[in-house]
């Protein structure tokens, strides 16, 4: 498997073990013009799930693989957070927050 792919596999695991909600996971290798290979989606039902959410993806591809995030914005409002790992980028949103921006419908 290549390391993309087990990033994927470990983000998707953090999620997981906070039983984040609807969690996707976006192709984008074949995409013009795109800002990384991946976008991993999920939604949490509160701030505190959103921040519960990072903290546990940060923190299992630090274990499992060593590596830590490029950057990480909008965790001081939990509403929306953006984890960026160069060629995977993780969103966690509130419900709504995910509805309004519709990330899968635009990369589709």
């Amino acid at each position: 498997m290549n390391k993309t792919k087990e990033l994927v596999k470990t983000v998707v695991k953090g999620l997981e073990e906070k039983k984040g909600i609807d969690i996707s996971v976006t192709d984008l290798t074949g995409a013009e013009g795109s800002i990384c290979d991946y976008f991993v989606i999920c939604t949490g039902n509160s701030p505190t799930q959103v921040d519960a959410l990072t903290d546990s993806v940060e923190e299992t591809v630090r274990v499992d693989l060593g590596e830590k995030p490029v950057n990480i914005v909008g965790k001081e409002n939990g509403q929306w957070v953006a984890i960026d790992y160069t060629d995977v980028i993780v969103h966690i949103f509130l419900p709504d927050v995910r509805e309004f921006y519709d990330l899968e419908g635009l990369w589709e």
